[in-house]
């Protein structure tokens, strides 16, 4: 649960909720899931599912995925991302701001 607050707060807390339209909030083991607003060209490539996950380097993975129905496709990923590069990594992939 912890990691999952520290990804959080890495990307902007609540602020970074407010802009991007983050929901369904999931914490995992070492990592934090969220959906954004559906498809419709809200965001770059039709990404509506993020995952971000510590990996043993101490750095993240991050998961780009368009889910539609049970079908789920992988749009892009990142891997080894430092926390100081996750909202850049964010905002280039999904073309959402992540503050003002």
């Amino acid at each position: 649960m912890q990691i999952a607050k520290t990804i959080l707060e890495q990307l902007g807390g609540n602020k970074f909720i407010a802009m991007t339209g983050a929901r369904n909030l999931l914490a995992h083991e070492s990592a934090l899931s969220f959906r954004l607003p559906g498809g419709g060209g809200f965001t770059r490539s039709g990404i509506n599912y993020v995952k971000v996950e510590l990996n043993g380097l101490d750095l993240y993975n991050v998961e780009f995925q368009r889910i539609r129905g049970l079908k789920a496709t992988l749009v892009a990923q990142e891997v080894d991302v430092y926390n100081e590069d996750l909202r850049v990594i964010f905002e280039l992939h999904t073309g959402l701001r992540t503050s003002l």
